[in-house]
């Protein structure tokens, strides 16, 4: 008998203010499913993780109850059906619809609108920004609903009335659709000069200053990431042991490089941050249960690792013409989905910088042998206290723009 879905996730409170709230899930396994919803313990059958959590942000509205439903969305079914290996039926994804409003343009406004689409529970799958010459703007937005709400008039007329109200009296068209063709037309590659794409997507992190990829002082810490690898203390799991410099989305940076390499995680324990470090031990096995013995398999296990967390997102400025432009990018999972939120973090850290956005598309790029997602803003220098030609200035917001999607 499979277990209530009730009871398949749990969300406590914190006895006293301050205190984190206790997520527990308890569910059938999966592989993948550490990526999914950032879990960490596993038996391979069943799964059965407790994380204590505390909204990242005092200004984060966390909608508790939203929450519990979309993790439990990702567990797998707890149907009597799974003991039996019958296969399940794969979910379609969710239909992708358009955004699009037309009106004065502001400072911040990118951020605002973001910031309510991620209150909604809206992902943004693409985007389209465009300034015209008299201080308007025309914005696309191609998103999908995490609550599969969207189809529903009283979803659409929600989103569309808190959008009104951020947007205000600027507001002259504002309008909701299930996306068409001009979808797919948006999915393309996105189209990089090959000094950009050698600068975005190298290998390595350069500490000259040159480079606008350097590493300010406070984030050398991330050269210090150690991971080890060790077979002597079980049978039947090989024990991987990181310790490293703590950001936001470490956990998903780890269990999304482990899901791509095929690793299943049989248990595994996060420690607290102390100093800005954390320490995680996890048992892992190969799939079909086996431990990683191979010595060439362990050092690109480990190599892999460290790559992702020394810089899991790439930040630089770059010039298109007499035109200064951001560009930010972070790995694709095989499963094709992207990183969270970066679009929300990205214009948050340049509405404090006060710099204004001209553009902004988010496209697909590849490179390296895998595939990228790739946020370009053009910036308007001409509302900016940045000269944005100078090599300090542009250090400086490359410098908050990554600090803002590290979480520092």
């Amino acid at each position: 008998m499979g277990v209530p879905s009730d009871d398949v996730v749990l969300i406590h409170q914190g006895k006293n203010p301050g205190e984190p709230y206790i997520v527990t899930v308890n569910c059938p396994d999966k592989t993948g499913l550490g990526c999914d919803i950032c879990n960490i313990s596993t038996d391979g059958i069943w799964c059965y993780i407790v994380l204590w959590v505390v909204p990242h942000s005092s200004s984060v509205k966390v909608k508790w109850s939203n929450l519990k439903n979309r993790l439990q969305s990702e567990c797998p079914s707890c149907l009597p059906t799974f003991y039996f290996n019958q296969p399940s039926t794969s979910l379609l994804p969710s239909p992708v619809y358009l955004l699009k409003f037309f009106c004065i343009d502001r400072r911040g406004l990118l951020n605002d609108v973001t910031q309510v689409l991620c209150e909604l529970e809206l992902t943004i799958q693409r985007v389209k920004v465009t300034t015209i010459p008299d201080d308007r703007v025309f914005d696309l937005f191609f998103v999908s609903d995490n609550r599969d709400l969207l189809h529903t008039k009283d979803r659409q007329d929600e989103t569309l009335e808190q959008l009104h109200a951020v947007l205000g009296e600027s507001c002259i068209t504002c309008e909701l659709q299930l996306a068409g063709p001009e979808y797919e037309r948006h999915q393309g590659i996105s189209s990089l000069s090959p000094v950009v794409a050698e600068e975005l997507f190298r290998c390595e992190l350069s500490d000259r200053e040159i480079h606008s990829q350097a590493l300010s002082p406070d984030m050398t810490k991330l050269k210090n990431a150690n991971v080890t690898v060790d077979n002597s203390l079980s049978p039947a799991h090989t024990l991987l042991q990181i310790h490293c410099a703590d950001h936001k989305g470490l956990l998903y940076d780890i269990m999304r490089t482990l899901k791509d390499c095929s690793i299943q995680i049989t248990y595994g324990r996060l420690s607290p941050s102390t100093k800005g470090f954390r320490d995680l031990d996890l048992f892992i096995q190969q799939i079909g249960g086996k431990k990683i013995l191979d010595l060439e398999k362990q050092d690109a296990l480990c190599s892999h690792l460290k790559a992702e967390m020394l810089h899991p997102l790439r930040v630089i400025i770059a010039s298109r013409g007499p035109d200064t432009e951001l560009l930010v990018a972070n790995p694709v999972e095989l499963s094709g989905n992207g990183r969270p939120q970066v679009f929300y973090d990205v214009t948050l850290a340049l509405k404090s910088l006060g710099i204004c956005i001209f553009s902004a598309e988010i496209r697909r790029h590849s490179a390296s042998d895998r595939e990228w997602e790739v946020y370009s803003f053009l910036l308007d220098e001409s509302c900016s206290k940045f000269q944005l030609s100078n090599m300090v200035a542009r250090n400086q917001i490359v410098g908050r723009v990554r600090r803002t999607l590290m979480g520092w």
